[in-house]
């Protein structure tokens, strides 16, 4: 137990900027490191997308099973479902620069090793699922650190609109490399697609050494641990309401609608009677929407707010894969798939921007895998899940049966509504401030606990109901950044003095738990200060446990 440590005064929060935010997503790349670090990932993604694009198509040439090349999109992005979020831990608390060399790295090898041995015919249908899997795995231990690098080469303000750049490239290459790898595949043969993704995958790794990320900044706190760190980063996601709200509505979308992109192939061998390249003219058309509606998303979340953009999404989306379900006409497919590459970008990119703005720096990467992993991860066994399905039941019924899926997600909006983070939620109180605050007689070493933690409130008499109200609000942020435990008791000797209790696992968890408050966290505490009684102050207790 340390002594009896009185609490300072909160520090008024600095003034939000008056500044006026950018309109033109264009301005972004005025920045030399965002344009070099956007430029390169474009390519990557292209490459990413020619590499998905050739595989999906040799295995039905391979199989003709709708399973197996379904299951290649599982195999691409499974792996972001294992792996996104202890990329996202190693992302927040160690060297960005060197996760993503490595990564890339081993996806250059993997890749390489790859086109050799299709071009030796080789390679089946087996090692065609292994090695995908593993430069899956290579772009999930990688994207939390890359895309938090794109968000620190911006200002916060211009961050919505970095983030809609960055989907025009990624949607841009949906179209631009199935419709490249198809005319490659058409006229050299699939194999060398896989060869020219391990150059997109050397020039990511030249921007990366040209434009390093920001080291993150010195800190007097314990190291977090790999495990710990998880469970930081599932206990905030649970309890931030906004961040859930977008996790549980990008599962809900991205698992409905991964079975138009997981049956492409399909729809364009079995129900369009296509060859490669017009494969890949159908993804190009998925793209290619996604990218003209991402010239404008920003001024249309404006005009007509986020839950107008992703309800509307939703219906486009669905009336897209019924569309596809009974339709043998090429033209009408084109034209739907892009309307339904428009809605695609449109509800994830809107899920994307306002999960990156909700959060505060400590916590960016991983908020970032949270959502990779909720949106990927649930393409990935939904994509399993359709193409399964359609090979049970037939391509129209799974087509079908996935989009009422996604009108039902649409029932979300209420419990789960969306909105972006405000200033004060994602700006952390000064970290001198914090270490100021406590007073203890002895530090206990960083892995001792657990940390029981006691504030005593006398506030003014006639006021318990509006005091509990208040402080009840704290519950929130406490178990959001640590605690385990958090309740509000009354002294039954003086019915004026409560007592707020958390438990934190250890001590270390405890100092992380102070560092992590916002101004938001402080705005509320000092409203919760203002029942005190004339005179009081707010009094600290810290207990280790010792049995």
């Amino acid at each position: 137990m340390d002594n009896g440590a009185v609490l300072k005064p909160p520090l008024p929060p600095s003034s939000p900027s008056t500044s006026a935010a950018p309109t033109s997503i264009w301005t972004t790349l005025r920045h030399a490191s965002f344009r070099g670090l956007w430029g390169a990932g474009a390519v990557y993604f292209i490459g990413n997308a020619m590499q998905t694009m050739a595989a999906a198509w040799m295995m039905v040439e391979l199989t003709g099973s709708s399973f197996l090349a379904a299951l290649v999109q599982t195999a691409v992005f499974l792996p972001m479902f294992l792996l996104s979020l202890p990329a996202g831990v190693l992302a927040d608390i160690t060297d960005r620069r060197r996760l993503i060399q490595i990564a890339l790295v081993v996806q250059a090898v993997t890749g390489t090793l790859l086109a050799l041995l299709l071009l030796s015919g080789v390679g089946g249908a087996a090692t065609l699922l292994f090695f995908i899997f593993v430069a899956g795995s290579c772009t999930a231990l990688l994207s939390p650190a890359w895309n938090s690098s794109i968000a620190d080469s911006v200002p916060r303000e211009e961050l919505p609109l970095a983030i809609t750049v960055v989907s025009i490239a990624y949607n841009a290459a949906r179209a631009v490399g199935p419709a490249l790898a198809g005319v490659v595949f058409s006229a050299f043969g699939g194999a060398w697609n896989f060869a020219l993704a391990v150059g997109s995958t050397l020039a990511m790794l030249w921007s990366i050494q040209r434009w390093p990320p920001r080291p993150h900044p010195p800190s007097r706190l314990p190291a977090e641990r790999l495990w710990g760190g998880m469970l930081s980063a599932l206990r905030f996601a649970w309890h931030s309401h906004t961040v859930l709200a977008q996790l549980v509505r990008t599962v809900a979308y991205s698992g409905a609608g991964s079975a138009l992109w997981a049956l492409l192939p399909v729809i364009g061998a079995k129900q369009l009677n296509l060859g490669a390249a017009g494969y890949g003219l159908l993804m190009g058309c998925l793209g290619t929407g996604a990218v003209l509606v991402g010239l404008v998303i920003g001024r249309l979340r404006l005009r007509f707010g986020l839950e107008a953009i992703v309800g509307t999404g939703c219906v486009v989306f669905a009336t897209v894969m019924v569309i596809a379900a009974f339709s043998h006409w090429a033209p009408l497919v084109y034209l739907a798939l892009v309307c339904g590459g428009a809605a695609w970008m449109a509800v994830m990119s809107t899920f994307n921007t306002a999960t990156q703005t909700s959060v505060p720096p400590w916590v960016r990467a991983r908020a970032l895998a949270m959502h990779t992993l909720c949106a990927l991860g649930s393409f990935a066994l939904g994509s399993a899940f359709w193409g399964a399905l359609s090979d049970i039941f037939g391509l129209d019924f799974a087509l079908c049966l996935a989009a009422l899926a996604m009108g039902c997600g649409l029932l979300l909006a209420r419990p789960f509504p969306l909105r972006m983070g405000e200033k004060t939620e994602i700006t952390q109180v000064p970290q001198a401030t914090q270490w100021e605050e406590l007073f203890i007689k002895d530090a206990p070493a960083p892995e001792a606990g657990p940390v029981a933690v006691e504030m005593a409130y006398k506030i003014r008499s006639g006021e318990s109901a509006a005091f509990l109200e208040a402080v009840s609000h704290l519950r929130a942020p406490r178990r959001r950044d640590g605690a385990t435990f958090w309740r509000i008791y009354r002294d039954l000797a003086d019915p004026s003095r409560f007592v707020e209790r958390f438990i934190v696992t250890s001590w270390a968890d405890y100092l992380h738990q102070r560092a992590r408050a916002t101004l938001a966290d402080q705005e509320l505490e000092a409203h919760v200060r203002s029942f005190l009684a004339p005179g009081v102050t707010v009094t600290m207790q810290h207990y280790l446990a010792e049995r």
